[in-house]
C-alpha cells in the first residue's frame, strides 16, 4: 500500500512531510482507563495536542499499511498452487473475515509484493 500524501498547501507551498510517531505499546493499567490514549489527555496546549496527535494518526495508518502489506504476502503464500495445502480464496476469506473478492484481490496484490520485492515476510526489505 502507498504512503499516505499530505494536502497540497493552498498557499502554494511544499508540503510538509512528518515522519511518523513511534508506536509505543502502554501499560496495562494506563489502557484500562478508557479515556487513557497515548498521554494525549494530558496535554494542555492543543498546538501540541495536535502535533503529536497528528504523528500518531500518521503511525497508525503507516502501521496499517504495513500489516496490509503482510496480510497480503501471507494470503499470496497460503493460496500458492505449489503448496499441498493451498487454501481457495472461500477458506481464505473466511480465515481473514474477508470477503472472497477481497481474498482474490489481497492475494493478487501479494504476488504483486513477492515479485517487485517490496517486502518478505521473512523480515528482509
Amino acid at each position: 500500500m502507498s504512503e499516505p500524501r499530505p494536502a497540497p498547501d493552498p498557499r502554494g507551498a511544499a508540503p510538509r512531510r512528518m515522519r511518523p510517531a513511534p508506536l509505543l505499546f502502554e501499560p496495562p493499567e494506563a489502557t484500562a482507563d478508557p479515556e487513557h490514549f497515548f498521554d494525549l489527555e494530558s496535554i494542555a496546549d492543543p498546538h501540541e495536542l495536535l502535533g503529536r496527535s497528528t504523528e500518531l494518526a500518521l503511525a497508525f495508518r503507516a502501521a496499517a499499511d504495513r500489516a496490509t502489506e503482510f496480510q497480503a504476502l501471507a494470503a499470496a503464500q497460503l493460496a500458492d498452487p505449489k503448496r499441498f495445502d493451498r487454501l481457495s480464496p472461500a477458506a481464505l476469506a473466511e480465515r481473514a473475515e474477508w470477503t472472497e473478492d477481497y481474498a482474490r484481490k489481497m492475494v493478487e496484490f501479494g504476488r504483486s509484493l513477492m515479485r517487485d520485492g517490496a517486502a518478505r515476510p521473512d523480515g528482509g526489505d
